[in-house]
């Protein structure tokens, strides 16, 4: 149990781009329905796209989603934000997404999610791959993305890492 005599949920940020394929939207919403089917709390930007089709999926499963969003206004987010965080921080937020995850998602994206990869993996958050960046090192494939074939292994395997990064 928490400090407070309640158990934390687990959160799993999903991270993707402002813009997306209908592709990658289906991807995003079946990963969002996945997490809310398992009481997973999701957090992301907050925004449109891959973003916006996770909220999107986790809101049909009745799932808890909030949004860390770069602007000032807490209106500017995407429909299905149920808690909207507005830092006036801009892409600075990033940090502050997966800070708050105990496993990442990544769906596709473009810079914005490749920094956002980056803090997770420095901050030693695990990070779970769906169509999305491959990070090499001297020439050689850096493993530290786990690879996800869809939007069901990618939800266990975020949920496995994200429990046993609490116990380890």
């Amino acid at each position: 149990m928490g400090k407070a005599g309640v158990d934390r949920k687990l959160v799993i940020a999903v991270i993707g781009g402002r813009k997306c394929t209908a592709r990658e939207a289906v991807l995003a919403e079946t990963v969002g329905r996945e997490l809310a089917k398992r009481e997973v709390v999701l957090v992301c930007g907050g925004l449109s796209g891959v973003m916006e089709s996770a909220c999107r999926g986790a809101a049909i499963e009745s799932g808890v989603t909030v949004g860390i969003l770069p602007t000032e206004n807490p209106r500017d987010c995407n429909p299905y934000v149920q808690l909207s965080i507005a830092t006036g921080i801009g892409e600075a937020r990033n940090i502050a997404v997966v800070e708050s995850a105990d496993a990442v998602i990544a769906i596709d994206g473009d810079y914005g999610t490749l920094t956002e990869i980056a803090f997770a993996l420095r901050s030693r958050i695990p990070v779970v791959g769906l169509n999305t960046w491959s990070l090499y090192r001297n020439g050689q494939e850096d493993s530290s993305i786990v690879r996800a074939e869809d939007a069901v292994d990618a939800v266990e395997k975020a949920i496995a890492l994200a429990k046993g990064r609490r116990t380890g």
